[in-house]
């Protein structure tokens, strides 16, 4: 059932918004330059990797010796809007179609991450990577990371197509208000380093 609502709800909603994701690509490749998506391999159901899609919101600017500068010096002022509202994020849609991530579920991390995992926080892979989450509408990138690992453990354990629906809207609400977009500091969260109670 849960992949027939993605199926359902992302095919609406790529339909509905393909004049906003046109519109979008379209500014990235004035302000930005090509390419227009940024690309990266996440890990998705079980730890297997994908590439996960959305549209570019930094420069390719780098220092003296061809080093990429840290991210909050090259998030751009149309990054800092497309992740503010969640625009840069609507890419993903295609990886639900694909079958590769779920409208709701834990958020796909970075592949590094995967070694630093407890066996409890491990089980955010039990099932497929989501746009949005329940840590994502308790609190996003301005709670912990032990916090958010919990709240993803919790989703995989109580998950349910009312639960999903919930979180839904509860998303729409949450990029309405624009709350929880990065930590003090960074460009979205610092980097993960491993539990500090594990």
């Amino acid at each position: 059932m849960k992949r027939i609502l993605d199926l359902a709800l992302a095919t609406a909603a790529c339909l509905f918004l393909l004049p906003v994701m046109a519109a979008v690509a379209l500014m990235v490749r004035i302000f930005l330059g090509a390419p227009v998506f940024f690309r990266q391999v996440r890990p998705g159901l079980h730890g297997r990797p994908f590439v996960l899609y959305k549209f570019r919101t930094m420069t390719d600017a780098r220092d003296a010796r061809g080093n990429l500068l840290p991210d909050e010096q090259r998030l751009t002022r149309l990054g800092r809007f497309l992740r503010r509202t969640s625009l840069d994020e609507l890419p993903e849609l295609f990886n639900v179609l694909k079958g590769e991530m779920s409208l709701v579920g834990p958020r796909p991390l970075l592949m590094e991450y995967l070694r630093l995992y407890t066996p409890e926080q491990m089980r955010r892979h039990e099932v497929r990577p989501g746009i949005t989450g329940w840590a994502q509408v308790n609190g996003r990138n301005a709670i912990s990371w032990e916090e958010k690992f919990r709240l993803d453990v919790w989703y995989v354990d109580n998950r349910s197509l009312w639960l999903d629906l919930k979180i839904l809207f509860l998303t729409l609400a949450q990029v309405v208000k624009g709350r929880g977009i990065n930590q003090p500091g960074c460009a979205t969260a610092e980097r993960f380093k491993g539990s500090r109670s594990g």
